[in-house]
């Protein structure tokens, strides 16, 4: 067995695993489930999963490696692309509907690009109109296309040029009887040409696989765009893939292989999308990443075998699933539930300090590993003292409170998050409060921005409105205790509840709430003791 601080413990960011040096590594640690099957089946038009549950792992790992007879593509949008559809809208007077169309055609464009490039696919070039498509596509880019995000909206920024060039190639090959004329300032209708061209080029083609493009990097909002314009972009990025999936995709015929488009999305943007039926698509069109398990069933759970997998592999070959995990963390706890178990395993402090997701899981053990290598360790194994460390505590609640920090900063400013943190100061220390304790607290906080001539953001507009932003936000739980005393109180997390019929579980009002204990130190409250 290796030393604890001689263990590769991956990356945080799975986009890390795109690299060709790192392929193998995350090939040996990555756990395959019945989730990959379910992405591939041909309804799953959306994978969502809170920040870090591992939407972007699976990508890569589908991206990498062929799965049912299915070869993927990882594509992201940042922080240029969505200027780029800011500059377009002001250019061009766009509505949400041309978002949609521009959308469709950088789909086509990177879906186009991605079965041109598959070695399997040659064949695909017998087909005339697939051919006149990817001489347009290489001339424009004089045959240096990558296929990202940002060199397809190029081709739709210049819709005049691209159109141009498309018709050029229909007529070479003997596809249009006319020259057609394209001017700059019909934008919309050059668009509708490349768009419909597109779609004749792909519907002739013949699949020998499968073909999933999946696009990620929307749970990030840059601080130069406005959420308006973001909100814009991403619900004409959701319409289109949904009339693309729907619509245009699955009425194919006599194609073996299919083609398909999937958005990384988390749960709280998609809520925000306002899609038709959502609750059905939810359902019916996508997978949504579920990492719960119960502290009693926690060795048989996905999480756990994510944690010891990567130890696992990294050892002798003859260990069964566990082994590995019970050589480095072989200590035992004192029980948090004195009539259910003697004492607790270590893996259950790591279920109650995170969010049940594996980015958690993985950082915890990445900060013991520092701490490990900077105070030189002799031991090959860990102890409880590691995890209860000043030194381990302070790291791992700065992590947690950036994570939710990226999530609020995705709707709301720096000063905003700022009294979001100054909230915390009027709960005078406690982590566990009632709902007229909240109360005050909030009465407080409003006084102190109204002294300071402060402006409210949104979601302290009122107390149950923060009170449900906190929760949304997993910074707190609500309880509830049992009128028959024999039971224990019951603990809600935003979390644990969320399921597909209920995309945004709601806290509920008038009882008990406990702060999680992984932010107390950050938030200065409470004793902040890791057991």
């Amino acid at each position: 067995m290796k030393k604890f601080s001689e263990l590769n413990l991956g990356f945080s960011d799975a986009e890390n695993y795109k690299r060709r040096e790192n392929k193998h590594f995350f090939n040996s640690i990555f756990v395959r489930s019945d989730i990959l099957d379910r992405i591939c089946d041909q309804r799953t038009f959306f994978l969502i999963g809170e920040k870090g549950t591992g939407k972007t792992a699976y990508a890569v790992y589908l991206a990498n490696n062929t799965h049912r007879n299915t070869s993927a593509i990882l594509s992201y949008i940042r922080e240029t692309e969505y200027q780029q559809f800011v500059n377009l809208k002001e250019q061009n007077h766009l509505a949400l509907s041309d978002y949609t169309h521009i959308w469709k055609v950088i789909i086509y464009l990177l879906m186009a690009e991605k079965i041109a490039q598959d070695n399997n696919e040659k064949p695909i070039f017998n087909f005339a109109k697939f051919r006149n498509i990817k001489n347009a596509i290489d001339d424009y880019y004089e045959n240096a296309f990558s296929p990202e995000i940002i060199q397809a909206m190029n081709f739709v920024d210049q819709a005049s040029l691209s159109a141009k060039l498309v018709a050029q190639y229909a007529e070479v090959g003997g596809d249009v009887n006319s020259q057609r004329t394209f001017t700059e300032s019909r934008f919309q209708t050059n668009l509708f040409y490349i768009q419909r061209q597109f779609e004749e080029a792909l519907r002739s083609i013949k699949l020998n696989y499968s073909h999933i493009l999946f696009i990620d990097g929307i749970d990030i909002r840059p601080s130069s765009i406005e959420y308006t314009d973001y909100l814009e972009c991403v619900k004409g990025l959701a319409n289109a893939i949904w009339s693309i999936n729907n619509d245009f995709f699955s009425g194919i015929k006599d194609s073996p292989g299919r083609m398909r488009v999937i958005l990384l999305v988390r749960p709280d943007i998609f809520d925000s999308i306002g899609l038709q039926n959502q609750n059905n698509k939810v359902r019916d069109n996508s997978v949504m990443l579920d990492w719960r398990t119960t502290y009693e069933d926690h060795r048989s759970s996905m999480i756990f075998e994510m944690a010891d997998k990567m130890l696992r592999v990294q050892s002798s070959s003859t260990l069964q699933k566990g082994e590995a995990w019970d050589y480095y963390f072989s200590y035992q706890l004192p029980t948090t539930a004195p009539y259910i178990r003697e004492y607790d395993p270590p893996f259950i402090s790591f279920l109650r300090y995170s969010l049940y997701r594996p980015r958690d899981i993985v950082t915890m053990l990445g900060i013991l590993q520092e701490n490990y290598t900077l105070y030189e360790r002799c031991n090959e194994v860990l102890t409880a003292d590691d995890f209860k460390s000043g030194h381990f505590q302070r790291k791992y609640t700065q992590y947690l409170l950036g994570e939710v920090k990226d999530q609020l900063s995705f709707y709301y400013s720096t000063k905003d998050y700022e009294m979001f943190l100054k909230f915390f100061q009027y709960l005078k220390g406690e982590m566990k409060f009632d709902y007229r304790e909240f109360i005050d607290a909030y009465d407080n906080h409003k006084q102190y921005m109204s002294n300071n001539n402060i402006v409210c953001p949104a979601f302290l507009n009122s107390p149950d409105i923060f009170l449900q932003f906190l929760y949304q936000l997993n910074v707190i739980s609500y309880i509830e205790d049992p009128t028959d005393f024999s039971h224990r109180p019951f603990i809600s997390w935003c979390f644990r509840e969320r399921t597909p019929s209920n995309i945004s579980p709601k806290v509920k009002a008038g009882v008990r709430y406990e702060i999680h204990y992984g932010l107390s130190r950050s938030l200065r409250i409470g004793k902040s003791v890791i057991q």
